[in-house]
Formats: C-alpha cells, structure tokens, sequence
C-alpha cells in the first residue's frame, strides 16, 4: 500500500492528517516485517499448532455456493469439500498501550520506549488480524484518550496503525485508573495486552489488572524499560528530568546508582509477585529485546488460552 500516492483500497490517505502519513507507512511496514520474519522462524520452531488460517472443511451440500469448494482436494481425493470460514472470530484482543510522558525515554537502547511500545503494538496488530481475530486500541495517560472497540475487518488495520502514530507521548501516568476504565467497557471475554513501562504505584496497577481478570479476561502484561532504566549505568554526573512532571535532580551515578537498582530490583519483584497472584502473564522487554520477543509472548499467552 503506497499512502503517498493517496491511492489505495482502503481509502486511508484520505482520512489521515498529511503530517502522519510519512509516519504511519513506515510503522505498517515494520509490522510487517516483524511478523513475517517470526512467522518464517516459528515454522522452524517446536511451537506446533500455531496458525494464520482458521478455515475448515465439511462435505458440500447442493445449493453451497461453488465459489467455496476447495478444488485442490477435490484434486486429490474426487471428493466435494466446503471451506467453512468461522463467523465467530476466533479471538477478541484489547491492546492497552502507555502513551504517558516516561514513555518517550530513551537512554541505553536505540529508540524510545513509546517507538519500540509502538512497532510491538503494530506487530501484535498486524498478526492478530491476519489470523482474523479482532482487535482493538487503547491508549491512556492519566486518563483513557480513546476506545477503538475490537473488529476483525483486515482493513481496520489501519485504522488501529493511525491511532498509534497521532497518539504521542505526554501527559503523566495513572495506570490504575486508565486500566478500570478499559475494563468497565470492554464486552465479552478476550484477550488484554497491557504495553507500558508499569512505571507507577504496583498496588493501583495490580488492582487494575484483577478487575480484568475478574471479568473473564486472559491478560498478558508486556512490561517496557530502556536498558539504563535496569542498570542505571551513567558515567558522569547528570541533571536527571522526570518526563511526566519535569521535576529534575542532579546526582553522581556512582553515589546512588546501587541503592537505585536495588529498589528497581524490588519494585520489579512486586510487580512480578502480584501479576502470578492474579494470574497476569508477565514479560519485561528492554528496548534493544528483539521485537519478536512480544510475539513470543502473544504466542504463549494463545496457547494457554486453548
């Protein structure tokens, strides 16, 4: 799909703001490449069973559209099959993703953590509607900026992919809130992709989570930091800024870079604790873990599911 020629199927350049359209093609592209090269690796994989085609067959019946005969085993076999596409589709995903200000960090890897939260969100996406399951978008701050409810609709793709590339980071966090909010308007069961750096209160944030789980939801919490967020590895005195408050503090790495790791060592022990009591899948990324990573972990989160 080309969206600088404004001509395509779908009609998208033509409901996108000009300013986002260098932005949002490349986002589709990386997408795509994230999935096809795991796609590619996981047929190479012990992880059987996993598959971007849900159609199934049964014997044809007189009056069945002929359109829907699978003639290649009618080939094989001399027999008459029906490919039955399933009209449920086969999974219903809400991807709630952090656009709070601590998201546009970048320290220790090679983008932000709202770039690298951004291509995981349009991977998951991507992979999700080409297995005709629906998806839907949420992006917060302290407060839910929107709703996008779930479709199955290949072409809602891009609907899903704007909405990531309008919503910059900014404003502060409060996960808790943003999360019981989803929760109150989300339909039937399905699946919740929390993306965040979960940098807030665990308690607010971990009571977000159960209200999801006390509705049925299955929940996989991808967990987002840089690298210099983990090891706090500065080499010189630095002006640390806090992107949601802009309040700021000087300090000598090598005076407060141990008592620092230490409490992300515990902060992430209680996060990790919480998430296994409310039976939340938790997976902590840093921005140089390859993409595939996610996908991994959208993998694992299905097969429990079954």
């Amino acid at each position: 799909m080309n969206l600088r020629s404004g001509k395509n199927v779908n009609g998208i350049a033509a409901l996108v703001p000009q300013e986002l359209v260098h932005r949002l093609e490349p986002i589709s592209l990386r997408a795509r490449l994230v999935v096809e090269g795991f796609l590619t690796g996981l047929h190479r994989s012990p992880y059987h069973g996993f598959s971007v085609e849900f159609a199934e067959h049964r014997m044809y019946q007189p009056g069945d559209p002929l359109r829907h005969l699978d003639w290649k085993v009618v080939g094989r076999t001399d027999r008459y099959y029906i490919k039955q596409y399933q009209e449920e589709t086969n999974l219903r995903a809400m991807v709630v993703l952090d656009v709070s200000g601590s998201m546009g960090f970048k320290g220790g890897g090679a983008v932000t953590k709202a770039e690298y939260s951004r291509t995981v969100a349009a991977a998951l996406i991507h992979l999700l509607l080409t297995q005709r399951d629906a998806v839907g978008l949420a992006p917060f701050d302290s407060t839910l900026r929107e709703l996008l409810q779930p479709r199955s609709a290949i072409t809602w793709r891009d609907e899903l992919f704007t909405a990531l590339v309008r919503n910059e980071p900014g404003g502060e966090t409060s996960l808790g809130e943003a999360l019981h909010k989803v929760a109150e308007r989300l339909g039937r069961r399905g699946l919740v992709i929390l993306i965040s750096d979960m940098l807030d209160d665990p308690e607010p944030l971990l009571e977000g989570l159960h209200h999801f789980r006390h509705n049925g939801h299955e929940v996989l919490a991808l967990q987002i930091l840089d690298p210099r967020e983990m090891d706090f590895a500065f080499d010189r005195e630095a002006r640390f800024v806090e992107l949601e408050s802009g309040k700021s503090l000087s300090a000598n790495p090598w005076q407060v870079g141990s008592d620092y790791r230490s409490e992300m060592r515990r902060f992430l022990e209680t996060l990790r604790e919480g998430c296994a009591r409310h039976r939340v899948q938790h997976h902590l990324l840093t921005t140089d873990t390859p993409v595939e990573q996610a996908l991994l972990a959208l993998l694992l989160a299905r097969q429990r599911m079954g």
